[in-house]
Parts: structure tokens; C-alpha cells; sequence
């Protein structure tokens, strides 16, 4: 009998993981090489949506992160200057009966650390801290990942799943980084029970507003509520992809808008500021036994909150186009991912793009003129024509 596939990955954040564990499920050899010296994640909120939901219960990590999550009543839009609310879409049962799952809001470190405990549970030795991805070979015969501290990997696919700075990705084609978009991101943590009842609520919200945007959303069974706050029009000169900031900076960056805005940025014990990065889809994930995942492969804006539930997709599909490939069939394997991961996965990136502009639109600035641009852009039908089909999508059936 043949021996199994050994797939290397090069980043341990949440695609990586996820496509550990979807290939170790199958019988395929994995192992994870990460360069931070521990696992862990930055401490902040993200949405999975149904679609993500429906993978991780195929990953057997669903209900235990479930447990730790909220599932919000709603999505709802708050006028930056009066807080006049307009309902977006129902979220708790309404989505539950319509796709099958719910729509969590997640503590990142919750999810990072479900997926590495299930991943050590399936093999207990996979994943591997402290090294840093210098770069790749391959051969007709298999890949070498070569490490920052000299060591060679071997094995008989490589997947690039080391985030937007890929190493991997830059290899291959050279520097392909994504570039500054303009906009900074404000983000903090703010413990629930500091703030005021009315500002507690299990909803979803984005606050929209000419050249700005902030989202809050409980997380962590409602121990804390997420903000992030984005804004235009900002420079970015560190080498580092966020920084500490101040709260006289961030209240200055929206200074005139809802005093709940005000009292959600002074109740955060820190914030940090990440500058947004942007870039268009790229044409080509795949060239022989290596092939990306994730922010390597599709770096998007955070604007339709997908990143990280398309990241977890891409390793379902991953597992099973590998699932039963001789080493020799590596290569046409890749191509079926690829192939089945491209199209959705750009139509990602250029929807999160777009809707940049509909959470910052100019008509925003009035009550008068919100009103007719909600109800141009925001209605229903627009609603339905740009969600669905993310939230009905199904990588554990989607044809590869």
C-alpha cells in the first residue's frame, strides 16, 4: 500500500488550521509550520457567518465554539450622527431555518484554539512553532519548504497559508504584497459590563457615516463587546501592520459623531490601530505541488466579514480534491482546487471592496439623504442579491 500524502503548510493562523484538520480527516499527512514561538491569536472579534458555520461542524469544532460565541438577535445600521437605527437582516432563527446554521460572533483566540486543540487531537505532534518560512522548492517528485533556520521539509505538497505578506506566494511569482488602502481601523475590546444597558444589546451593529464606518458586536458569551472603527483618509508609514494608538487620536478621528461612539472609545481599555490593506484578486494560486490559502491567496477588505470563514472553505476543498491522490496526481489535484476556490473567492474580494463605499457613501451625511440611500442600497433585494449566495454556499457538497 501506498504511503499517505504529506502535505506541509506554512502558516498556523485559522485557514491553516482548518485545512490541517480537514486533510488529516481524509488520512492525509499534515504538518503545520508556524513562525511565532506560540499559538495564539490577536484578541479581537470576527462574524462566521452559516457558510463558515457549516464547515466547522464538519471539522468537529462547531459545538464547542458555538458555546463560547453569541448568535445576535439582528444586523442592524446606525446613523453616525442621530443613531437612527434601520434593521439589515434578522440573524438567531431566521437564519438558522433558512441555511441551516446560525451566525456567530466569535473571540478570535476561541476559534484559533479550537482548531489547534483538534488538530493536535488528530495528530498530536502536527503543528510545529518557531519556524519561520524562508521559501520553497519542488521537483517532479515532491516539495521542500526551506525554514529560517536553515532546517528542509520534505514532503509531497506545500500550501501557502502565511497570510498577506506570503512567503510562499512571493516565491513563486515575486513581491505581490498587498498595498496601503488608505484607510486605518481602529480596534478594542471593551468589557460588557462597563458599558450602559442601551449599548448591551445581543445585535450586530455598523454605524455608517461619510468616510467612516464602526461596527460593535458582542463576543465571548457577552463578557465583551467588539469595536472597530474605520476611517479614510489616513497615512501609514510603520513597517508593522498595526500599532498601539490613543483615544484622543480615535475620539479626534470621529469627533461629531453619536455620543455612543464617544462613550464606546473612552471605555476601551487600549486600541490599536492596523492599516487596511488592499489588492486586486490575483489570476493564479497553483503552480505545480504548491498552491496558497487564505489571506496568501485572497487578501480582502474586512467589509462583507468573509476573510476568515473563505479561508476555513478553502481547506475543506482543499482536503477533498487531495483526498485519494496518488503523490503523482498532486498537481492536477491543486488545479481542481483552485479551480472550484477562484471565482467565489474573487467575487469576495471585489463585494468587500465595493461596500466601502456603501458604508461611507457622502449621501450619508444627512438624515434626509440617508434615508433615500438606505432604501436604494440597503433594501431587501440588495441585501439578499449580495449575501446569499455567500451564506448559502456549502464547501463540504460544492462541486470540485
Amino acid at each position: 500500500m501506498a504511503a499517505p500524502l504529506r502535505v506541509l503548510i506554512a502558516g498556523g493562523g485559522i485557514g491553516g488550521l482548518a485545512a490541517a484538520i480537514a486533510l488529516l480527516q481524509r488520512g492525509i499527512d499534515v504538518d503545520v509550520y508556524e513562525q511565532a514561538p506560540e499559538l495564539k491569536e490577536v484578541g479581537a472579534g470576527i462574524q462566521i457567518s452559516p457558510n463558515g458555520n457549516k464547515v466547522l461542524d464538519q471539522l468537529g469544532v462547531f459545538q464547542q465554539l458555538k458555546a463560547l460565541s453569541c448568535d445576535p438577535v439582528r444586523k442592524e445600521f446606525r446613523l453616525w450622527s442621530t443613531g437612527k437605527p434601520w434593521p439589515m437582516f434578522s440573524l438567531g432563527k431566521t437564519v438558522i431555518e433558512k441555511y441551516g446554521y446560525p451566525y456567530l460572533t466569535v473571540y478570535r483566540p476561541d476559534l484559533h484554539g479550537a482548531l489547534a486543540d483538534r488538530v493536535r487531537a488528530l495528530k498530536a505532534d502536527a503543528i510545529h512553532l518557531g519556524r519561520a518560512v524562508a521559501g520553497c522548492e519542488q521537483d517532479a517528485s515532491g516539495v521542500t519548504l526551506v525554514l529560517g533556520n536553515g532546517e528542509r521539509v520534505r514532503g509531497d505538497a506545500l500550501i501557502g497559508a502565511d497570510g498577506v505578506r506570503s512567503v510562499v506566494r512571493n516565491t513563486l511569482w515575486g513581491p505581490t504584497d498587498p498595498a496601503f488602502s488608505g484607510m486605518v481601523t481602529w480596534r478594542g475590546l471593551i468589557p460588557m459590563e462597563t458599558l450602559p444597558e442601551h449599548l448591551r444589546a445581543p445585535v450586530g451593529s455598523t454605524w455608517i457615516g461619510p468616510g467612516a464606518h464602526v461596527v460593535s458586536y458582542p463576543l465571548h458569551g457577552s463578557k465583551i463587546m467588539n469595536f472597530v472603527a474605520t476611517i479614510e483618509g489616513k497615512t501609514w508609514d510603520a513597517a508593522a501592520g498595526s500599532m498601539p494608538g490613543t483615544h484622543e487620536e480615535c475620539l479626534s478621528d470621529f469627533k461629531g459623531w453619536h455620543e455612543d461612539i464617544q462613550t464606546m472609545i473612552r471605555l476601551c481599555p487600549s486600541l490599536l490601530k492596523w492599516a487596511l490593506m488592499q489588492r486586486d484578486p490575483i489570476p493564479q494560486w497553483t503552480q505545480g505541488r504548491i498552491s496558497l490559502l487564505g489571506d496568501a491567496a485572497h487578501a480582502t477588505l474586512p467589509f462583507l466579514a468573509q476573510g476568515a470563514v473563505h479561508s476555513i472553505e478553502d481547506g475543506t476543498v482543499l482536503a477533498r480534491c487531495l483526498e485519494g491522490a496518488a503523490s503523482d496526481a498532486v498537481a492536477p489535484a491543486l488545479q481542481r482546487y483552485e479551480a472550484a476556490r477562484i471565482e467565489r473567492t474573487s467575487r469576495m474580494v471585489r463585494g468587500a471592496t465595493a461596500n466601502t463605499e456603501r458604508f461611507h457613501s457622502p449621501e450619508l451625511a444627512t438624515e434626509q439623504t440617508a434615508e433615500q440611500y438606505l432604501q436604494r442600497e440597503w433594501s431587501a433585494n440588495p441585501i439578499f442579491e449580495r449575501y446569499d449566495w455567500l451564506y448559502a454556499y456549502d464547501a463540504n457538497t460544492a462541486t470540485i
